[in-house]
């Protein structure tokens, strides 16, 4: 069982818990643990690190709550299979999947870069009868479907081609053209799937769906992007920080 070096400042304003977790994630985000890796055990941790056990559990939750380790009975905690973990920043899932040393593989199931939706158009600030950019792609790693996306963009992107989103990340065909996505409004939710999803991400009839919609601007205040994705539930976690104001 590997022990990971933690170094803790007690005079931080930062409380104790809060550091040990986030050296913990990071053993984890960076690789130094592997999925299945067992973890040393909440005792053993406290003892070495000179910290109240409580302070310990209270970390290991904040990884377990993240979906980064798993408690099980009669086997203890293990680092989790390997999920995709979207923090409080605007990134895409294919630059969230390359951060993690992966390579996502793209399939684009529809493409039309003259459709008319009035729910899209109204998301975007645009006239319900505007032609859009409407594109649906499966996100896998390896052989495992990980996200059905389907986004709508301005027409103003209608130059783009199915084989451009093949190869890369959405986010960096917009910023190759000048546009920054730099702030989005996200709705995240979960429901059953409908055959059809289940078919295309490998779902069973009980399985549930991480869903997100969201709306992304560029810095002067315009819509860029609006998306509706769905995400299988063991590949995929939503970790944001809440910052008091």
């Amino acid at each position: 069982m590997q022990q990971i070096p933690v170094v803790i400042d007690r005079g931080s304003p930062v409380p104790l818990y809060h550091q040990l977790a986030e050296q913990l994630t990071a053993a984890v985000e960076n690789g130094t643990l592997r999925p299945g890796d067992p973890f040393e055990n909440e005792l053993a941790l406290a003892d070495r690190l000179d910290l109240s056990r409580p302070t310990v559990r209270r970390a290991i939750a904040e990884l377990v709550a993240r979906g980064l380790l798993v408690r099980r009975r009669g086997v203890g905690t293990t680092v989790a299979s390997q999920v995709i973990h979207r923090r409080d920043e605007l990134t895409s899932l294919y630059d969230d999947m390359v951060r993690k040393g992966q390579q996502p593989r793209t399939e684009v199931l529809s493409f039309d870069s003259g459709v008319t939706d009035a729910a899209a158009a109204e998301a975007l600030g645009l006239p319900p009868d505007t032609p859009l950019v409407s594109v649906e792609r499966l996100r896998s790693v390896g052989k495992v479907p990980t996200a059905l996306m389907h986004n709508w963009l301005p027409p103003q992107f209608a130059d783009l081609t199915a084989a451009d989103l093949e190869d890369g990340s959405l986010y960096g065909l917009l910023r190759a053209r000048g546009v920054r996505p730099v702030i989005a409004h996200q709705s995240i939710g979960a429901r059953r799937p409908v055959a059809r999803e289940r078919r295309l991400l490998g779902l069973g009839a009980g399985d549930p769906l991480l869903t997100m919609s969201r709306r992304a601007y560029a810095a002067d205040g315009s819509a860029v992007e609006y998306g509706d994705h769905c995400y299988r539930y063991d590949q995929y976690t939503f970790d944001v920080t809440v910052h008091e104001h």
